[in-house]
């Protein structure tokens, strides 16, 4: 089943220069990527987004640090691609994903872990118009 999922590349990894190695593995994985963009969350974009984690004790260093520079937005595309995409990134917390995955080659620890990924079809759903409207999403 086709599906979309939202990827982004996290301060961290922009700064470290990796967008090119993500996308690679992105591309290399079979999924496609319909849209693209690099971008600076204020911190007020950053506490929209992770809202869902408002409560939660971790959330104000979250939008510190996803408002610390800037961003890759992806919008990716392929059969099953939420799970796909997940997979590639491996675990949240760096020490325990899987080898050759993208946190375990790449995070730094587990707020620095590099990429988001949507991990559902109603997350994604919620996610990508955060970033792109429908007529950015190139088939």
């Amino acid at each position: 089943m086709s599906e979309r999922t939202l990827c982004m590349i996290k301060p961290d990894g922009v700064e470290r220069n990796l967008i090119g190695a993500v996308l690679a593995r992105i591309e290399s994985a079979g999924l496609k990527i319909v849209a693209i963009r690099k971008l600076h969350l204020t911190k007020t974009q950053a506490e929209g987004f992770y809202a869902v984690h408002r409560e939660r004790p971790f959330f104000q260093s979250l939008v510190n640090y996803m408002s610390s520079g800037s961003i890759v937005a992806a919008v990716l595309q392929g059969d099953n691609a939420i799970a796909r995409w997940r997979e590639l990134m491996g675990a949240t917390n760096p020490a325990n994903a899987a080898e050759g995955t993208i946190r375990k080659d790449f995070a730094l620890d587990v707020e620095r872990n590099t990429v988001h990924g949507s991990d559902a079809v109603n997350t994604a759903a919620q996610e990508i118009p955060y970033f792109f409207n429908i007529m950015e999403l190139q088939e």
